[in-house]
């Protein structure tokens, strides 16, 4: 039963940073996840946007644990960040995509109508921004510019995201590691 939860919040995962939260409809999630409505129902009795919650604290997870990952393998915040842009542009370059890392597209479409949804993805930022800070501080940056710096830091790299998404190209990727290059070296 639990194996059949986390198979449609696998699946339903990857449809909806695909395709976004309106452009996946009911019949789509039970045919790619071979389920019934009623399956559907059992692991998510309030729908589609309690399976979308589900799939933002499991992005959540995987996320933060991947970018810990990265920053405790890494010396300083720069290096780091630009080991994570290097993984983002090779996966772009080698899919076309960048899944797995980003939830832009679900807060754009769903913060304003939803608060529990705004929430979920308020609290992978919150996590990302914690990470970063952590590393700037214990580089000498004051608590204050630290928070900011990773504020900015989230901002830079998801907008880089969304620009290789919209113009199918891994350079606003790359324009970002050098800008980021920059912020964190004056």
């Amino acid at each position: 039963m639990l194996e059949t939860k986390s198979r449609i919040i696998e699946t339903a995962t990857v449809l909806f940073q695909q395709k976004g939260y309106k452009g996946v409809g009911l019949n789509e999630l039970l045919r790619e996840c071979s389920i019934t409505k009623g399956s559907l129902y059992h692991h998510f009795p309030n729908g589609k946007e309690e399976l979308l919650i589900a799939c933002l604290h499991s992005l959540n997870e995987s996320i933060t644990s991947q970018i810990e990952d990265i920053f405790a393998q890494h010396t300083s915040a720069y290096v780091a960040v630009t080991a994570m842009i290097d993984m983002l542009i090779a996966q772009y370059e080698e899919t076309g995509a960048i899944t797995g890392f980003t939830v832009s597209s679900m807060v754009s479409e769903m913060a304003s109508l939803s608060d529990p949804v705004r929430t979920a993805c308020a609290q992978l930022y919150e996590n990302l921004q914690v990470i970063y800070s952590q590393k700037l501080m214990a580089e000498g940056f004051t608590e204050t510019a630290a928070q900011t710096t990773a504020v900015s830091l989230s901002a830079i790299i998801e907008g880089g995201m969304m620009l290789c998404l919209a113009q199918k190209s891994a350079e606003p990727l790359r324009i970002v590691a050098n800008t980021i290059a920059k912020m964190l070296r004056d």
